[in-house]
């Protein structure tokens, strides 16, 4: 923690452990940036015992708050579950054609997903919520280097996920095409 605000080795999801029954209908708020700086936020709804994972990583945590009184202990904390930023890619090129690889070190489980949606909050996405992203099944719960072949039907943006492990995942995309509409 620096002056209130926890600071994570790398962006991650963020969890929250109920230990009973009684934070039913109570919403948790958990606000704090991106690794980009940028501010993020989003609502967990409470229920039985268990623990509730953010959709959204996190590279700080600046509050968590709960909508009423806790009736029961809990715990805050994260995982090893770590997106990358959403890679942007052009819709506008001709022939649309984008190559994926991802290259690690150490021992990662990771996944690349994609969106049709802006992940910056404006068209088709204006809520600002955290896109829907779709898993693309030759760079889903790999481990070692994998070539992901292509996407060929054009998609808003990309994104990196590390599932466990200790190490780094770097993934690797190349975009192919002419830039233009029409």
């Amino acid at each position: 923690m620096t002056g209130g605000v926890a600071v994570l080795d790398t962006q991650r999801q963020v969890l929250i452990t109920l230990t009973g029954t009684g934070e039913a209908g109570k919403n948790f708020v958990i606000t704090g940036t991106d690794e980009s700086g940028v501010r993020i936020s989003e609502t967990i709804a409470g229920g039985a015992a268990g623990t509730f994972a953010s959709v959204r990583s996190y590279k700080t945590v600046t509050s968590i708050t709960i909508s009423a009184n806790a009736a029961n202990a809990l715990t805050v904390g994260t995982n090893t579950i770590g997106d990358s930023q959403w890679q942007i890619l052009s819709q506008y090129v001709s022939q649309f054609s984008v190559g994926l690889a991802v290259l690690i070190s150490g021992t990662v489980t990771f996944t690349v997903s994609y969106t049709y949606e802006d992940p910056s909050g404006t068209f088709p996405n204006p809520s600002g919520a955290a896109p829907t992203a779709f898993d693309i099944t030759a760079l889903t719960a790999k481990s070692a280097n994998t070539d992901g072949g292509s996407l060929t039907t054009p998609v808003m943006a990309v994104r990196l996920r590390v599932s466990s492990g200790t190490g780094t995942a770097t993934l690797i995309i190349l975009q192919a095409g002419e830039e233009g509409i029409g």
